[in-house]
């Protein structure tokens, strides 16, 4: 079933548009506190759309990302129970919480760098660091060096695959997406026990 494709096409036509810097900013700043897309599907395709300006879209995206990171630990450290319990509870993350607190208790500021690779919405380690009171200057230090190295990734994948890597990921973009989908699945499941 054919799905991503047209997606795909659709999101290669919005990456060229004049204003998708800011979009692709604005995303990398909320998703850090609450909006559920990731950033590299803006990301990487405004790359590959524009490989002379990658990097700056890497590093503007790195940037917001870390001030939303901020604005995540403020509203887990000063608004918890107000606000953050309830939209807890009513998006069921209640698991992916519990998980990061361990995280956290298990290897402390460390927890940031891996957050910033893994599946687990980014966001959910923002608003835990809050809560828990981390360090707030190692925290920041660690979110920039760990979405950083991320959103640059992403955009020298980009940069160094090119035409060649545009044509292959056209034409395995309904594979790659499935199996994105299956990999999600199997990880919430593999998370949640």
């Amino acid at each position: 079933m054919k799905i991503f494709s047209p997606l795909y096409t659709k999101v290669m036509i919005w990456s060229k548009h004049k204003y998708a810097p800011f979009y692709l900013y604005l995303t990398a700043f909320v998703e850090s506190v609450f909006w559920p897309v990731p950033v590299d599907i803006m990301l990487a395709p405004m790359a590959l759309a524009k490989r002379h300006l990658a990097w700056r879209y890497a590093l503007g995206a790195t940037v917001f990302s870390v001030l939303g990171g901020a604005g995540g630990y403020y509203i887990g450290h000063a608004l918890y129970e107000p606000l953050v319990l309830p939209f807890v509870e009513f998006m069921g993350y209640q698991d992916k919480m519990q998980t990061a607190q361990v995280w956290f208790a298990e290897w402390g500021v460390m927890v940031i760098f891996i957050a910033s690779f893994t599946p687990i919405p980014f966001k959910v380690f923002t608003i835990t660091a809050g809560i828990m009171a981390m360090v707030f200057l190692p925290f920041m230090l660690t979110a920039l060096v760990g979405r950083g190295l991320r959103f640059f990734l992403v955009a020298g994948l980009m940069v160094l695959g090119g035409e060649k890597m545009e044509a292959k990921l056209k034409q395995y973009i309904d594979i790659l997406g499935w199996i994105t989908i299956l990999a999600a699945v199997v990880l919430y499941f593999f998370l949640k026990h």
